[in-house]
């Protein structure tokens, strides 16, 4: 790839996704001209819009900007949520534009940093957005990418520096390949993303290859369990950087944290849910790792607020309670129903979810049930497809006769409000990756109205 600083124009292909809006704002604040095209209108590209870049909407090739037609140091980023048949890429292809991925230009700012990568097939953005903030806090010169917006910065962005730049390591198509990591995590390798890798051995086996781009072993974190060679984490059992004496106090966690060469005392932690734990603890060793100050971490980490999406809460009162959260996974809802019941053991608790991707649904069709059946009642939307087009039979209705449960239904959006309002559970939870978040905040606002 040509040297990025030589480059003048950027133009996103899919701006609107969280991780191209994250890069295109990076580019933006560094100086460059920047353009892109999403599909439709969202709150991000709003919110892009008014930081000054540039967004077309229709896949219209007289609506590229002529800056970029003109300019021969131009690089157009694409996403592979976007198909070859869009106009706009299609045109840009013809005209020998350099073209890359997303992925590919986060390995390039990779190789000129301290590049701290987070991967796993769980707690990638909450992982990432809590270490970004230890480091941020702690006055360290930072770049995070990240894939959810913090609380703390209301961004998916936070740029203080280029020393040192913190990545999603995203498994999805293999991306995660192209970084260049100094230090890096792996948080889980449980199966997932099928319709690329076809089986669980082969997303292992480059789970394996990732992990080997780290040079020193003592700079790879991952669960304890998995077959790799670096420092252990675990909230459960002794390991390299272990939680120990956790306890809840005043609705937070309390902890000491074992490291190979210390133990810190008494870390408050304000996320929910044991899965949110082992979060922190990675995020805490990768920090000491890069060398942030021990001093400064436990107020950084008292001071996190989350990610939103990871365990919002929307409502909180007395009487109700209304979480928006982006699991889409079987582990990552059996994760929410722990921590929920945690908090509200005495509770009844609702989950609405909206499965994401025909594939995933039907790879893990028993287990998205097995989970689904632990809350009190489930309300299924239809499959959102993403990029996929659909399976036959695999369908909500499919998924629905698998759940053990007798209070279960499939219901429109429409119906959200209605459904959730006449229902007596205290601990609601709207669920999924695909549009559902949309519809948050109507819920939210209905639901607010009748309390």
């Amino acid at each position: 790839m040509r040297n990025i600083e030589n480059i003048e124009i950027f133009y996103f292909i899919g701006i609107g996704g969280i991780g191209m809006s994250a890069l295109a704002r990076y580019f933006h604040l560094r100086g460059k001209r920047v353009f892109g095209y999403d599909k439709t209108p969202t709150n991000l590209t709003n919110t892009l819009i008014s930081e000054g870049i540039s967004i077309q909407f229709d896949d219209e090739i007289n609506e590229i900007p002529e800056e970029i037609k003109c300019n021969d140091k131009s690089l157009i980023i694409r996403t592979p949520a976007v198909p070859d048949s869009n106009l706009i890429l299609s045109w840009f292809k013809s005209k020998n534009y350099l073209i890359c991925k997303r992925a590919e230009l986060l390995g390039e700012l990779s190789k000129n940093s301290i590049c701290l990568a987070v991967a796993g097939t769980h707690g990638k953005t909450t992982t990432s957005s809590i270490l970004s903030h230890l480091l941020a806090y702690c006055n360290m010169p930072i770049t995070a990418f990240l894939g959810g917006v913090t609380e703390n910065y209301n961004s998916n962005l936070i740029y203080k520096g280029d020393k040192i730049m913190v990545i999603e390591a995203d498994e999805f198509d293999r991306s995660f390949l192209h970084l260049s990591p100094k230090i890096a995590c792996i948080t889980s390798m449980d199966a997932d993303h099928l319709d690329i890798y076809k089986s669980e051995n082969a997303l292992e086996k480059t789970f394996v290859e990732f992990s080997k781009l780290v040079s020193n072993t003592n700079n790879l974190l991952f669960k304890k369990g998995l077959p790799l060679v670096g420092n252990t984490i675990s909230t459960e059992e002794a390991a390299d950087y272990q939680a120990k004496n956790i306890r809840v106090e005043d609705g937070c966690y309390v902890f000491d944290l074992k490291t190979p060469s210390e133990e810190i005392k008494d870390l408050q932690f304000n996320l929910p849910g044991r899965h949110n734990m082992f979060n922190a603890v990675t995020a805490l060793g990768m920090a000491i790792l890069v060398g942030a100050p021990i001093n400064c971490l436990p107020k950084a980490l008292k001071s996190f607020r989350g990610v939103k999406r990871r365990f919002s809460y929307k409502i909180k009162k007395n009487n109700l309670i209304l979480i928006d959260d982006y699991a889409h996974h079987p582990t990552e809802i059996k994760a929410l129903h722990q921590a929920v019941t945690e908090m509200y053991p005495n509770d009844k608790k609702q989950i609405v979810f909206q499965p994401h991707l025909f594939s995933r649904t039907k790879d893990f069709g028993n287990e998205f049930a097995e989970s689904l059946s632990a809350f009190d009642e489930i309300i299924l939307l239809d499959i959102y497809p993403a990029r996929e087009k659909p399976i036959a039979g695999i369908t909500s209705n499919w998924l629905l006769k698998m759940i053990r449960n007798d209070s279960k239904v499939i219901a429109q959006k429409k119906q959200l409000s209605t459904l959730m309002k006449d229902s007596d559970c205290m601990v609601k939870l709207m669920v999924g990756a695909g549009d559902i978040g949309a519809e948050v905040d109507v819920v939210t606002k209905n639901l607010n109205y009748e309390n």
